[in-house]
């Protein structure tokens, strides 16, 4: 496609967005109340399930009392850390509605940026390997919190690959984009993909916008000393050609506290949630706090790091991001295990402990989270002990 007609093509998409926006973040706001059929299927009976430790009061996480174990996400490779949760909206090839897919950063020896598999997991507890990226591309992978699921079947996914599982070997990875069977159709790397660590994502139908955290702008030279490069890219996709077309990358965010550490491989803005009023939330980790970048599906220059909704208090080392029905912020505390509930005027009403393992109690367990498509529950991954677990 020409430069001439590539922009007229992306200037049409754009005004599609702007038309469907009202109207589809309301059917989005809507449906989070709906059940889909596979939520439906009678569960099995978890023995793994233990009450929660509350704490709060009046939130939408106050209605929920126990965690249960819903499935290992360790595929037969052996991979480990689970990272990234999305909810499958609709089923399509190897898809089916209300499956959870789970990406894996470790590999079977435990070396962070080495993992490679993508696995389905249906809310009775059957897990399957969706996509294995190791058979697919002759570079190296390791599968990060950014994942996310079209209607039409198209799955995003980050990786921030390392050669031996150490922060001086790690790379600026990619998108990889795979269709509904789990194959790779995309490669999205460079002009801002830099260590792409989680992803938020608004579906137009034959357009789609990806936003993605990168965490390496600088990290790695700086070896372990804080720097201020951490952004969020917002990604325009023309879902209708077959690879999907990257028609614009904007930076919309910037200046993000990051650095790398020898637990967690690096540290930097992770979790983001898309708001139905077009503000993108991004979880600051070493800020330790929750900022707002308005505009976010328009604007075409940096917010710089946003406006701050929430800070301190419960917020410990925020990772993974959601948004409850209710419009309330959820996010998972990669310090202590606990999912702490935010409003958008800042407030923490509930602040429960979902993992209590290792010393100190939680810290490291928590990763990506994602609503249950009714509302009655919060998916997450604990990686202490390398599940999907739900909150209920």
């Amino acid at each position: 496609m020409n430069k001439t007609r590539r922009n007229a093509h992306c200037k049409l998409l754009v005004a599609a967005l702007a038309s469907a926006l009202l109207l589809t973040l309301a059917e989005a706001s809507a449906a989070s109340g709906a059940t889909s059929s596979l939520a439906h299927t009678k569960a099995r009976a978890l023995a793994h399930c233990h009450p929660a430790q509350p704490a709060g009061s009046g939130g939408f996480l106050g209605g929920f009392n126990n965690v249960c174990e819903i499935a290992s996400t360790v595929p037969a490779n052996g991979d480990l850390n689970p990272y990234g949760v999305a909810v499958v909206p609709k089923s399509v090839g190897d898809l089916n509605v209300g499956a959870v897919l789970v990406s894996n950063f470790n590999n079977s020896h435990n070396l962070q940026g080495t993992g490679a598999t993508i696995m389905e997991i249906s809310p009775s507890g059957r897990a399957s390997v969706f996509a294995n990226l190791a058979d697919q591309t002759k570079s190296r992978v390791g599968l990060t919190t950014a994942l996310s699921v079209f209607a039409d079947g198209y799955v995003v996914v980050g990786s921030l690959p390392t050669a031996n599982g150490k922060a001086d070997t790690a790379r600026a990875g990619a998108l990889y984009v795979l269709n509904s069977d789990g194959r790779l159709v995309e490669t999205i790397s460079g002009a801002g993909i830099n260590g792409p660590w989680d992803a938020a994502s608004y579906d137009g139908g034959g357009f789609g916008v990806i936003f993605v955290s990168n965490v390496l702008n600088g990290t790695v030279a700086a070896g372990g000393t804080v720097v201020h490069g951490g952004d969020v890219v917002r990604l325009v996709l023309d879902l209708t050609t077959s690879p999907p077309t990257v028609l614009q990358r904007t930076v919309i965010a910037s200046g993000f506290a990051e650095k790398t550490d020898p637990n967690a491989l690096v540290i930097g803005p992770t979790g983001l949630a898309l708001g139905p009023n077009g503000t993108v939330y991004v979880a600051d980790a070493l800020a330790n706090r929750i900022a707002a970048i308005p505009d976010a599906l328009f604007r075409y220059t940096s917010a710089g790091t946003g406006t701050t909704v929430t800070s301190g208090s419960f917020l410990n080392g925020p990772l993974g991001l959601a948004q409850a029905p209710d419009g309330d912020l959820l996010g998972a505390n990669g310090g202590n295990g606990q999912l702490v509930e935010t409003t958008l005027a800042g407030q923490q009403p509930e602040w429960p402990s979902v993992d209590s393992s290792g010393s100190p109690p939680g810290a490291g367990a928590l990763f990506g989270l994602a609503v249950r498509p009714d509302g009655k529950g919060v998916y997450f991954v604990d990686d202490a002990t390398n599940t999907l677990d739900l909150f209920s």
